[in-house]
């Protein structure tokens, strides 16, 4: 038999397993290969990365429906405890049903390399997984896709519920404003894609030409992600006005051989994927970063299939540029929340348009002016990403769902719930750690989430725990000030114990 294509493959993807309320059909088989398949040299920056892979076992959460399979594959094997945590949070379903319905494999390699790599480079692996995905049944779930992933769904003949990778331009910084533009979305002032030092000093010089007010800019290389792939540029301290066009771009040239961005190789990567410039926006009385994160569900015989808003966010950010992605809070902020999600149902049937499936999520600048919140689109992600698990969480231990007149997530007796959640929750106390002892800790301090209360935190990345001091949480409440509350509680809680677990003494204050 002929094998199929990755496109011809992807007719087969049938409407309903996409879905996020009303299941992925009677009798379907998932593959979770949750492969970190990205830029290495920005990965590299992500403490404890190589754990990240458990982040998408919130996808278990498929396993409340009796007729469905998952297997989920892993660089190491996964402990039991950490996989029996997040099948415990299935309501309505004993563990042990769900158990037997997940197949765990790994490569066993430690080695930094993207997972879907190994699987590829190990033929009898992919075999034993292959004998579990019925034909016709099937598909695989990813959290990115790249042409790793493509020939992954290839070799195993087993479609691939993602976005082709000949689309992922979107996903770009580049491609993001095409699209902003195309949608009618409001996005920063911002150059075109260049891919050398000077080119990317005379797109600064324009852009501060056309802009003479500007004080700040930010340079993006166009397949960056978490901010790892951004950098600050001072303009005020140039003072630009004050020369001529030729000496403006000269200082430029010089500020941008100078210029703090995290990936330390970035103008390798400018030369091979290129960079932009973007108008860094200021003033206003109030600064936010909320994003709005959707889902495009495979239509019948390959057509575009529907869009859905998934959620909104209030993005935390930090690390040396202040654009590192940290956490989220959710839902976002009632005074845009509306308009957010607006603009991202208009984004995702524009990417519906041109062929994309499955999760995406666009970033946005909010500033106040008096009583007017504006908002202005920064960049579009075709993947799951950091505010993709937390929602995963809160649907899987609530069985709730996203109202799309008011953007407020319910549990089915109608309650809004929100959330606090972070991949970067880090305190030396932890350092040493093991999961069994953060389970413990939850179980005493009662910090765990009670369904009947509905309050309370749900855990992950507990494999950098012990050697990172490092982990994740979701903190649910019945408003944001409970959500923050719980957050505030259970950091507070988690260092203490793990102080008296060490005999170190903790000043709580």
């Amino acid at each position: 038999m002929t094998a199929l294509s990755f496109v011809e493959l992807q007719r087969q993807l049938q409407p309903s397993w996409g879905h996020t309320a009303g299941g992925m059909g009677p009798e379907v088989d998932v593959l979770l290969v949750p492969s970190l398949s990205m830029d290495q040299s920005q990965m590299a920056l992500v403490t404890g990365s190589h754990h990240y892979e458990e982040r998408q076992l919130f996808a278990l959460i498929g396993l409340r429906h009796p007729g469905v399979r998952m297997v989920y594959a892993s660089s190491k094997p996964l402990a039991e405890l950490v996989v029996d945590a997040v099948l415990e949070l299935l309501p309505g379903v004993p563990t042990s049903h769900a158990r037997r319905r997940l197949h765990l494999f790994d490569t066993d390699d430690a080695s930094g390399r993207p997972l879907t790599a190994k699987l590829l480079e190990r033929p009898a692996l992919l075999a034993r997984i292959g004998e579990l995905l019925r034909p016709g049944r099937s598909f695989i779930s990813c959290f990115v896709v790249s042409e790793l992933e493509r020939e992954l769904s290839e070799r195993l003949q087993v479609p691939l519920l993602g976005t082709s990778p000949h689309l992922l331009q979107w996903g770009s910084k580049a491609g993001s404003r095409a699209l902003f533009r195309r949608c009618g979305v409001p996005h920063p002032p911002g150059s075109e894609r260049v891919f050398d030092l000077a080119s990317l000093a005379e797109a600064t010089a324009d852009l501060w030409e056309q802009h003479p007010g500007l004080e700040r800019c930010v340079v993006k290389l166009n397949e960056g992600f978490s901010g790892e792939g951004n950098a600050l540029l001072e303009l005020a301290p140039l003072q630009l006005q004050e020369h001529s066009a030729p000496q403006r771009r000269q200082l430029l040239r010089q500020a941008l051989e100078q210029l703090p961005m995290p990936a330390p190789a970035w103008r390798e990567l400018m030369a091979r994927q290129g960079a932009l410039v973007e108008a860094w926006l200021q003033g206003g009385e109030a600064l936010r970063s909320p994003s709005v994160q959707g889902i495009i569900h495979p239509g019948a015989d390959g057509r575009p299939g529907a869009v859905e808003v998934l959620s909104t966010h209030e993005q935390v950010l930090g690390g040396p540029s202040g654009q590192t992605y940290l956490g989220c809070s959710f839902p976002a902020s009632e005074d845009y929340r509306r308009e957010l999600m607006a603009h991202g149902l208009a984004i995702g049937r524009a990417l519906a348009a041109e062929g994309a499936l499955e999760r995406y999520a666009v970033d946005f600048i909010a500033r106040r002016f008096g009583a007017r919140w504006e908002l202005q689109a920064i960049e579009i992600n075709l993947r799951q990403g950091g505010t993709t698990h937390p929602y995963m969480a809160l649907h899987a231990i609530t069985s709730g769902r996203l109202d799309p007149a008011d953007g407020l997530y319910r549990s089915p007796t109608g309650a809004a719930l929100h959330y606090r959640a972070t991949d970067n929750f880090c305190a030396a106390q932890l350092r040493g750690l093991l999961p069994i002892d953060l389970i413990d800790i939850v179980a005493e301090a009662g910090l765990h989430y009670d369904p009947a209360q509905l309050r309370g935190s749900v855990f992950h990345l507990l494999g950098c725990l012990s050697e990172y001091g490092k982990l994740g949480m979701t903190c649910i409440g019945r408003s944001a000030a409970e959500a923050e509350a719980v957050y505030r509680a259970t950091e507070q809680r988690l260092v203490e114990a793990a102080a008296e677990r060490h005999g170190v003494a903790v000043d709580a204050h």
